[in-house]
């Protein structure tokens, strides 16, 4: 099972293994704050594509298909985050504003399919 987690929300006790999937670091939270299990910086969007969409909703749809390719050229990467979840609860952390139009979001949706 995988969920995601605002960087900023409390870990609930049941998040099984917590995974940053930002390129940065949340801001103001310090390291030993923010209980994870791994940060996969790796995963994130490319710093270009993080530009060009700016979190804007109208380019949700074309973000994930840009995304989503991204990730296909880097099947490996993934590796950690399905090994957590055949043994359990896997948290997708990020820290943007938006809860619906973000990379954890994409990456939940791109493991699930």
């Amino acid at each position: 099972m995988k969920k995601i987690k605002r960087a900023y929300a409390p870990p609930a006790s049941a998040g099984g293994v917590r995974i940053l999937v930002d390129r940065l670091w949340p801001r103001g939270i310090k390291k030993e704050n923010l209980r994870l299990d791994a940060w996969l910086k790796d995963l994130a969007p490319s710093d270009d594509l993080r530009r060009w969409f700016g979190h804007d909703p109208a380019r949700w749809a074309e973000f994930q298909a840009r995304y989503f390719s991204e990730l296909d050229a880097m099947p490996q990467a993934l590796e950690p985050i399905r090994q957590a979840a055949r043994v359990g609860t896997v948290t997708l952390v990020f820290s943007a504003h938006d809860p619906d139009h973000n990379n954890a979001v994409a990456l939940k949706a791109y493991l699930e399919k």
